[in-house]
């Protein structure tokens, strides 16, 4: 296994990813991969949403860390396991070692390992060490991994189709810098005109998802099928009412306010999609972002709002929504700056 600063991937295979299953030294096989995550991240919640997706919670079980603490400003020691599957409600302890730290589970894999204990962390037990902790790889071949072992039903669903294949390309590395990542920018910007600078590229990016969205007609994000950019988006965009508009200060609008169309589609993805709701936990995403950031939130109170999580009442006709967006001037210049 080799890392970098960030990430642990094994040798690539020869389609060019690392790690990925299957493969000769990483076979598909029921029960052999632990997957471990945080409920708050939406990193993570790529891996487990797609796990919980294509059905894979009996071939692919996991480990929960708490929310918080999350550990000092270099990220030591960084996510922690409950002593008990009962102390946190939804984190577990580590199912595979009894680690209480995540940390100990990386050093497991590397003793030198320099980068981030991050979530989310694919582990093989049969040769001992991580997989991959890349969530960006994950999402591109988890979904296919285990096809061969699945139902005609789930291995059918493909979330990289040929035929959208350039249209999902184009978009998310604009989507994944300006919105999956932007909320980021703003959020933990150092200084006023860093967080002027950075927060509109988030808005400039969700009004152009507004209009894709509704030129295709729902109810995902390139028409009638499912793709990885609708799991990509969906877990940046559940938190952002709840987390981002007042932590992260990204309140040049709001999802169910400003944005009529991209609310619609996420009040879909929501309640249409089991594994949506399966894989969403809010108490984890709001308590993460309050309680662990002392320098953006010191007191660690965590609003109670807004309310609901999720609206109800999907529009089904999606040609009687009026398209929104945020009108101010340095968003719209972004906005059209976007192909």
């Amino acid at each position: 296994m080799t890392n970098t600063s960030d990430s642990i991937h094994n040798p690539a295979t020869a389609d060019g990813w690392h790690g990925v299953i299957p493969s000769k030294q990483f076979p598909a096989e029921k029960g052999r991969y632990h997957l471990y995550i945080g409920l708050f991240c939406p990193f993570a919640h790529r891996a487990n949403f797609v796990r919980h997706l294509k059905g894979l919670t009996d071939f692919i079980d996991i480990s929960v860390v708490k929310p918080y603490p999350k550990g000092d400003a270099n990220g030591w020691p960084g996510w922690k396991f409950p002593s008990s599957d009962t102390e946190y409600p939804g984190a577990t302890v580590d199912h595979l070692f009894g680690e209480d730290y995540l940390h100990k589970v990386y050093f497991r894999a590397d003793p030198e390992y320099k980068g981030r204990y991050s979530v989310p962390l694919l582990w093989d037990k049969k040769t001992g060490t991580a997989v991959c902790n890349e969530s960006a790889e994950l999402l591109r071949w988890l979904p296919t991994a285990f096809n061969e072992l699945l139902s005609p039903e789930l291995a059918s669903i493909d979330l990289y189709p040929t035929h959208l294949r350039d249209k999902v390309d184009s978009i998310t590395p604009w989507m994944q810098s300006d919105v999956n990542a932007g909320v980021y920018k703003a959020g933990f910007a150092p200084s006023q005109e860093v967080y002027d600078k950075n927060v509109v590229p988030v808005f400039g990016a969700l009004n152009k998802l507004e209009k894709i969205i509704a030129q295709h007609g729902g109810p995902f994000v390139l028409g009638n099928e499912l793709t990885e950019l609708d799991i990509r988006l969906y877990a940046t965009l559940i938190r952002f009412d709840t987390v981002y508009v007042q932590h992260f200060k990204c309140n040049l609008g709001t999802i169910r306010h400003d944005y009529p169309v991209l609310n619609n589609w996420l009040k879909g993805v929501y309640w249409d999609l089991e594994a949506a709701r399966a894989s969403t936990d809010f108490k984890h995403i709001k308590e993460n972002y309050t309680k662990s950031h002392g320098d953006i939130n010191p007191k660690a109170i965590t609003p109670m709002g807004p309310f609901p999580d999720v609206e109800e009442g999907i529009e089904r006709d999606w040609t009687k929504l009026v398209v929104g967006g945020v009108k101010h001037p340095a968003v719209l210049e972004y906005e059209n700056s976007l192909q």
